[in-house]
């Protein structure tokens, strides 16, 4: 109750009844309004509220903004553990407050991080809490907020590998937030162009994505911001080395290497090399030359897990080139699909291991077993757009058919 909030908030500032009352109210008219005896008249009410130090709005309603300021510091920092989110406690820190999350920034805040919580902790609900926060976000005008809602939503769905539906909730969204908002960041706006380009390029939607990813580099340039660029670089080499265009490859490449090197950023640089090996066994078919480069990353401590497994994937694939196809297979089978891996040219990376593995066996006389292994890989690509990954998979299972 009213009275109950401002004994709270008095306390909590440890202030006598005396100090609160001042010269506008007396101690006996404070006693009586904290024990809700009396009701204090607006303006009675406004000279409390400015006494401490808080919103008219902290007293009547159950929860003070101050309070919410607190509760979202802490689930914040939890938020952002670099290692394992703990959203288990995250839910149990926000749920006493749920239905008093109303209005401000920080009820917005604490909805959203609730929705995602209960996502991650694969509970229903989420989607209302997600709509709460957006609609809040949405009155507020507070845009980055908003879009990183839209982006978490069609992210859901990319995740299941429902990649036209995650489009077209992206496309929506980002039309509803640009129609209904007044200004957008250059932050926000180029994290909506990467996440439509790389959804663009996972239905086969190739021409789109890459207008949508070369507008978002020219824009980053433009206003001298490097949020996303590596990303982007990364997405136009591993398209551009997909398709075989050497040219673009090339461009891609460079200014991904300058990047890695001029920021220091080891996944970009590990990305660059990776790229460059995988072009030099599709493209130039130069094996040798690949495997130096592999074995000197697979021997380096540094390396990050879902990157060496592609590491070794390539190195079945030289070692296939090679002729050594028994120990082909053996880093083949040492890799197990990440289970973060969700973009079709991603997990191509990851599934045409099947279809060396079935030509490996083809060569040692094992036509059972490759057979089984050419199988897997063409089931695998079933859902995915077509590539020359998938075309080789295919391609390889009608050839082993033939000799069985």
């Amino acid at each position: 109750m009213l009275g109950d909030r401002i004994r709270k908030i008095r306390k909590q500032k440890k202030m006598t009844l005396e100090a609160l009352a001042g010269e506008g109210l007396t101690k006996g008219m404070l006693s009586l309004i904290e024990n809700n005896k009396a009701k204090p008249s607006m303006e009675s009410l406004a000279y409390i509220a400015e006494r401490l130090e808080v919103e008219v709005t902290d007293l009547l309603e159950e929860i003070s903004t101050q309070e919410l300021r607190a509760i979202l510091e802490k689930a914040e920092k939890l938020y952002n553990q670099k290692l394992t989110v703990p959203y288990k406690e995250l839910l149990t820190l926000i749920e006493p407050y749920i239905e008093k999350l109303t209005q401000g920034y920080e009820s917005s805040r604490l909805l959203d991080i609730y929705a995602r919580s209960l996502y991650e902790e694969k509970l229903s609900g989420w989607e209302e809490y997600a709509d709460r926060a957006a609609n809040m976000y949405d009155k507020m005008n507070v845009t980055a907020n908003r879009a990183q809602i839209a982006i978490f939503r069609a992210m859901v769905k990319f995740i299941q590998h429902e990649y036209l539906k995650a489009l077209e909730i992206l496309v929506r969204e980002r039309t509803d937030i640009e129609l209904n908002h007044v200004y957008m960041d250059p932050m926000t706006r180029v994290d909506l162009d990467y996440h439509e380009a790389i959804l663009h390029f996972a239905i086969g939607n190739n021409k789109t994505a890459g207008d949508v990813m070369e507008s978002a580099i020219a824009f980053s340039k433009e206003h001298r911001i490097f949020y996303r660029i590596n990303d982007l670089y990364r997405l136009g080499a591993g398209q551009a080395l997909m398709f075989k265009e050497e040219e673009q490859l090339e461009v891609y490449l460079q200014k991904l290497k300058q990047y890695g090197e001029f920021a220091e950023d080891l996944p970009s640089i590990l990305i660059h090399d990776l790229i460059v090996v995988m072009s030099l066994i599709t493209v130039k078919q130069e094996y040798a030359k690949a495997l130096a480069i592999i074995d000197s990353y697979l021997a380096n401590p540094v390396m990050e897990e879902v990157v060496e497994d592609l590491y070794q994937i390539e190195k079945g694939k030289a070692l296939y080139g090679l002729r050594q196809f028994s120990e082909a297979i053996s880093y083949f089978d040492a890799v197990e699909t990440s289970t973060t891996t969700h973009h079709p040219f991603d997990l191509s990376l990851y599934y045409v291991r099947y279809s060396y593995k079935a030509l490996c066996h083809r060569e040692l006389g094992e036509i059972e077993k490759a057979l089984q292994a050419a199988q897997l890989g063409v089931k695998n690509f079933a859902g995915l757009p077509v590539t020359p990954f998938k075309e080789f998979a295919i391609m390889t299972l009608e050839t082993i058919k033939m000799d069985s």
